[in-house]
């Protein structure tokens, strides 16, 4: 284990452990751990009962001046899926070597563990006045399925000044992200006995012209780039139609996977794909309805914040993290910072984001130690 704290590999062992998948949202077990264990370390954390009285999330509060920094982790994760795929138990929590496996080591419960013992380690001086700010913790519900666990404890006044978001981005410093923004659209049929297909009108058949101007307008979208993001896109991501095999279908379902930049809206997107749909009905007779199902927004502060110079100088430092401008193509909680509290906040930390979601899920708890270092670093920077 080298220098790798013996309690980083207990707590993120533990954390693992808990199964809290979303959906359908089994938060409370992981919430209740990380309370008590605040608790048994005299550090004031409250249960946080809302959005939902049974999804429980958790803040932790040190010190009482100012700046405040809050460190931000959700709790929840994808289910594991067909166990056949994992070679390991998803909830063992095994470590080997320097790797911890299972569901949720990468995203993000190492990165709930990082800001736990940053709190922890950083108690004595934020209490005594050494460090002169304070420090949040936020174990947040619901990140997975967009539902509102961080601006729940944003509003209730668990906030600050400078917020850091602890995905995994390998410790590099992300200012800006990508929104995402599902559509579902339905295409109209009639339906009729395929013996007489004729006398109906085959739903997977109209959705031809759908498909081709989702096309057109993915193309269109390419076209818009952001120096950190790189492209937008429109993918169709799904396609359901037909109730029987003798049956002409009456409805067609379109899934669309919208990823939008800071300088677009889901508003403005709304618009297009309504102007699309419009379009296709005018020119070819389809009558389709559709909806916006999820939504994350986009998020972007300066690249040159003090913030995000701060934490890209100290991973740079104890890693060799590079140390130029970077955003995510993903989406996170920290548009829940920027664009709702204005708050200057960042994605960073630990692990990779292509192990998000996989089978055989697993980290380096070597860089989470490392990550560790650079958080407390970074906090002392900001804090003093």
């Amino acid at each position: 284990m080298g220098d790798r704290p013996e309690e980083l590999d207990e707590l993120t062992a533990d954390l693992v452990s808990i199964e809290t998948e979303n959906p359908p949202g089994n938060e409370r077990p992981c919430a209740e751990y990380i309370h008590e264990w605040f608790t048994e370390r005299n550090i004031e954390a409250d249960l946080v009962h809302e959005p939902y009285e049974d999804r429980p999330q958790v803040a932790a509060a040190v010190g009482e001046g100012d700046p405040t920094l809050v460190l931000n982790g959700h709790i929840d994760v994808v289910p594991a899926g067909d166990r056949d795929g994992w070679t390991r138990d998803p909830y063992g929590g095994e470590i080997q070597g320097s790797t911890l496996y299972g569901r949720g080591s990468a995203d993000m419960k190492t990165g709930v563990a990082v800001a736990m013992l940053t709190a922890a380690d950083l108690a004595e001086d934020l209490e005594s006045g050494d460090l002169e700010g304070s420090l949040v913790v936020q174990a947040v519900m619901g990140e997975e399925t967009a539902e509102p666990g961080t601006k729940t404890l944003l509003e209730q006044g668990y906030d600050g000044d400078y917020g850091v978001v602890l995905e995994p981005t390998e410790m590099r410093t992300a200012t800006s992200e990508k929104g995402l923004a599902w559509y579902e659209i339905t295409v109209e049929g009639d339906p009729s006995h395929a013996s007489r297909p004729d006398q109906g009108s085959n739903a997977i058949l109209n959705a031809e012209p759908v498909l081709a101007a989702l096309q057109a307008y993915d193309a269109r979208v390419r076209e818009r780039t952001h120096e950190l993001l790189g492209q937008a896109y429109a993918t169709v991501t799904g396609f359901e139609a037909g109730t029987k095999e003798n049956v002409v279908p009456e409805q067609a379902t379109l899934t669309v996977d919208r990823r939008f930049l800071p300088d677009e809206s889901a508003e403005e997107i709304d618009d297009e794909v309504a102007d699309l749909l419009a379009e296709v009905e005018k020119e070819d007779g389809v009558t389709t309805d559709w909806e916006r199902t999820r939504t994350y927004e986009s998020a972007e502060i300066p690249a040159d914040s003090h913030l995000a110079e701060t934490l890209r100088a100290h991973s740079h430092e104890a890693a060799g993290v590079p140390d130029e401008p970077w955003g995510v193509t993903a989406s996170t909680d920290v548009r829940n910072f920027v664009n709702d509290f204005g708050i200057e906040a960042v994605t960073w930390g630990p692990g990779p984001l292509d192990q998000a979601h996989t089978f055989d899920e697993h980290t380096d708890l070597d860089q989470t130690a490392t990550a560790l270092g650079v958080l407390k670093r970074t906090a002392r920077d900001l804090l003093e």
